[in-house]
């Protein structure tokens, strides 16, 4: 067959033939090779086939070209050469079963250099860049070959096609070599090859590799507008011309930087993605230390040129987990931390890291742990990190809680255990601290069912019922604090049950404010610091954003900084949350007022002039206040007039007194009781010029207060008697002392009788005590009815009865009847006493009719 080849005349006669046969011919090499055994030399047969492709080559006849017949045939006689077993195997194997007349080595020998002149005949005769590719692709796999001989073997044709080709190269334009950044990387890792044979030959091919590059680049580039290249690629002639290719064996990694001034950036991926690919390849003995190298020396030098980033980020997630030297894996997680510390690739790569299941494991959270990134990069990567969080609180409120929000959380309990951005981590508290508690908020009831997570994510394990987004927010929460030293804020936390109120529905504005009030106590800086950056926070993101945010600025406000804040950030914000729909911002806008009129010294008076005018805006709003349902509003409503009663004009002051005489009697304790407090402020605020306007307001409320004097709530009792005084001195009267008596007035019906001694006589003819008693008999409350009815049976002795039977005492029989009836048997007793005397009343002559009377008996008698 190779004679024939040889001999053959090579006329248009014969090469029509021939390639009206290839078919055919590529069949018979192909049942040739096939025919021949698989472990061991025993003949000629696969010489001659190299040496007849070879010939055919030459000739302009490619057998292993084209075709998928053809590359069948090239795949075959590769492998046939590549697997044979070791040179010492074959000998062994002749040595036990000797056949024929051939010296195995001999003939090995001389096959591989058949072999390996057939390849070369491939680029000599089209020396085309795209022949190269065809002949990597067949040469690929067994360059990786985990066996030293099958590797060698590989390495040495691969050297040899690279030198051929070297000298014999066309760079006819365009130019087309799909798998450059791959045959560079393979080359490169063999050149560290721990068998000194496959280190020698890829440093003798990478020599030669280096210079096609060049003449390629140099080729296809236009010189003139890239002076950059142009220097590159004459250090690099200096290199070539320093360098022996025993240096290229000894530095390969030195060397290796070179090809990334020239590699694409598609080039480039390549180079990664196969670095990578080969750290699978655990059996390799030099795979995983000289690719982490590799790899990381690249990146360095290249890494603002790379497109394929979220492609080399999935291999890289995918690899970590079979790495199992520390020194390889510090330098895959370095190569990451290079990636993500370059702005371009920054969000890129935080995306791609976020796609992973959650909570995430063990390799993936090494890795959020160790980035090993330089000190100016770190706030930035922070930073864009707590950005992914935050966006999901500016969108608008979705069915599902977004994915991203989740794994962003926990990613960020990665990096604050692992603290390698402590710096960043303290310069970005605020923002941190802030975005993780309005997670807690958006977390709070949620499972991993109410969370949009991508299809497919979680195929292959199942998600705890225990993992929640919650748990995430709170344990990132909680290590932030650890980090950043604020050991205080949290064991005041833990010792209060923070962490639970901030996981409740209805609690969590309880958590925030122990959590600002704590951090205000214990490190004012930083909170101060949280303050300034709430400003911009409170009208962004939905309700849950603004009331997290909003809570804690309220409790900041308690700071006397506060002070410094223009007035739009605060008393004009809070102007606005009192007209909130949302009752809770109603109650953070007073809180917020109380705090800030509270300042030891800052008095109302110190107050500058838009403040003042801000404030006394506030207070027609404030007063309205007082009519609202929620008791925590309406106390605090009052807790800011008693602070603001000696500002007040006298047209608020009286509609003030008046509201809050309707709240005498009110059923909440504390309203009844601090709306008491608040109209006796008033009184000793009214001027004197003012004081005969609101003294019918004043003898008004004596009534109430006298009944209310006999509440069954001691603090509500007490302070109806001390605003009683209030009204005495008002009125300037004495009190006597049996108002002060603390025994109910039934029991104790001397100290009753005095009582309505004083004030049936004071009040006559400016106050219908009566009809004011009567109303509140028909109080819930029964010791305010037992008080009112007992009083009206006791006033009865002071009041004009001439003027009570012209009027009618009916209506006040009615009432009392009413009461008969009543379940108290103590109220029916005292009903029907007093219902006794009004009728006594009501049966008395009338003094008039008796003087007449007396008169026609005198004028009668004799004189």
């Amino acid at each position: 067959m190779v004679s024939y080849s040889r001999t053959l005349p090579y006329d248009d006669t014969t090469e029509s033939f021939i390639h009206s046969h290839i078919a055919d011919i590529v069949c018979i090499l192909n049942m040739l090779v096939e025919e021949e055994p698989v472990h061991s030399l025993l003949s000629s047969v696969r010489q001659e086939v190299f040496v007849t492709i070879s010939d055919l080559s030459y000739q302009g006849v490619h057998l292993l070209f084209g075709s998928e017949d053809r590359a069948d045939l090239f795949c075959l006689i590769t492998k046939s050469i590549i697997t044979l077993p070791s040179v010492t195997t074959l000998i062994q194997l002749q040595e036990i079963m000797p056949s024929g007349s051939y010296n195995t080595e001999c003939l090995y020998r001389q096959t591989f250099q058949a072999f390996s002149e057939m390849l070369q005949s491939l680029v000599v005769k089209d020396p085309h860049l795209e022949n190269l590719d065809t002949i990597f692709k067949q040469m690929d796999p067994w360059l990786q070959s985990t066996k030293d001989h099958e590797r060698e073997r590989a390495t040495a044709s691969m050297a040899q096609v690279l030198k051929c080709l070297s000298r014999h190269l066309s760079l006819k334009l365009p130019l087309r070599f799909q798998r450059l950044g791959h045959l560079v990387a393979l080359m490169a890792l063999l050149c560290g090859d721990p068998v000194k044979e496959v280190a020698e030959e890829a440093a003798e091919g990478m020599h030669y590799l280096l210079r096609i590059t060049l003449r390629l680049k140099y080729t296809s580039y236009d010189k003139k507008n890239h002076p950059s290249l142009r220097r590159a690629m004459k250090k690099c002639q200096e290199l070539l011309e320093l360098y022996s290719i025993k240096q290229f064996y000894s530095c390969p990694f030195k060397i290796a930087q070179i090809f990334e001034v020239f590699l694409n950036s598609n080039e480039l991926c390549q180079f990664v993605m196969t670095i990578l690919d080969s750290l699978e390849n655990l059996k390799h003995p030099c795979t995983q230390q000289s690719a982490g190298e590799l790899l990381l020396t690249l990146v360095k030098n290249a890494e603002s040129r790379f497109e394929k980033v979220p492609e080399i980020m999935r291999v890289v997630c995918a690899r970590l987990s079979i790495i199992s030297q520390p020194r390889v894996r510090r330098q895959i997680i370095n190569t990451v931390s290079l990636f993500i510390s370059r702005p371009k690739y920054t969000d890129t790569v935080i995306s791609h890291l976020l796609c992973h299941p959650v909570p995430y494991d063990r390799h993936l959270a090494e890795l959020w742990r160790t980035l090993e990134v330089e000190l100016p990069s770190t706030t930035w990567i922070l930073w864009r990190l707590l950005r992914k969080l935050q966006k999901c609180h500016n969108a608008p409120t979705q069915e599902k809680m977004a994915y991203v929000a989740v794994a962003a959380t926990d990613a960020l309990y990665e990096v604050f255990v692992g603290n390698r951005l402590q710096a960043a981590t303290f310069r970005l508290f605020p923002q941190l601290l802030m975005t993780l508690l309005i997670q807690i908020h958006h977390s709070i009831g949620l499972t991993m069912s109410d969370v949009a997570i991508p299809s497919g994510l979680y195929t292959e394990q199942e998600m705890s019922s225990e993992v929640t987004p919650l748990c995430f927010a709170i344990q990132s929460t909680k290590t932030l604090l650890l980090r950043t030293l604020c050991w205080q804020e949290f064991n005041i936390m833990e010792k209060n049950k923070g962490w639970t109120l901030l996981e409740g529905k209805e609690c969590h504005l309880q958590g925030v404010s122990l959590l600002a009030n704590a951090l205000l106590e214990r490190n004012h800086l930083l909170a101060h610091k949280v303050m300034y950056l709430l400003v911009p926070l409170l009208n962004r993101g939905n309700d849950k954003h603004k009331l997290t945010s909003a809570g804690f600025f309220v409790e900041l406000l308690q700071s006397p900084v506060a002070r410094r804040l223009p007035s739009i950030y605060s008393v004009v914000r809070l102007k606005d949350w009192l007209h909130h729909g949302n009752s809770v911002f109603k109650f953070l806008a007073l809180k917020g007022l109380h705090y800030l009129i509270k300042h030891q010294e800052m008095r109302y008076q110190t107050f500058n002039k838009h403040q003042r005018e801000g404030i006394r805006s506030l207070l027609p709003c404030i007063l309205d206040l007082l009519r609202e349902t929620d008791e925590k509003i309406v106390l605090l409503a009052i807790q800011i007039l008693l602070q603001l009663v000696g500002t007040m004009d006298f047209t608020t002051l009286t509609a003030m007194m008046k509201t809050l005489l309707s709240l005498f009697g009110d059923m909440r304790p504390d309203v009844h009781r601090f709306s008491m407090t608040l109209f006796g402020a008033s009184i000793k605020s009214v001027k004197y010029i003012d004081k005969k306007s609101v003294e019918n307001q004043v003898l008004d409320s004596l009534v109430p207060l006298l009944l209310y004097s006999q509440d069954e709530n001691d603090a509500v009792a007490e302070e109806s008697r001390q605003v009683l005084t209030i009204c005495a001195q008002f009125l300037k009267w004495k009190l006597p002392q049996e108002v002060y008596c603390k025994d109910p007035w039934y029991i104790s019906p001397r100290e009753a009788g005095a009582v309505c001694k004083f004030f049936g006589k004071k009040c006559q003819g400016k106050v219908n005590l009566l009809a004011q008693t009567l109303m509140f008999s028909k109080k819930a409350k029964l010791p305010i009815r037992r008080a009112a009815v007992l009083f009206v049976g006791l006033l009865l002795k002071y009041v004009d009865h001439s003027e009570l039977r012209m009027k009618g005492t009916d209506w006040i029989e009615n009432d009392l009847r009413d009461l008969l009836g009543d379940p108290e048997p103590s109220l029916r007793i005292i009903a029907s006493r007093a219902l006794f005397r009004v009728q006594k009343v009501g049966a008395e002559p009338d003094p008039r009719q008796s003087v007449c009377g007396l008169r026609k008996l005198m004028s009668c008698l004799p004189t």
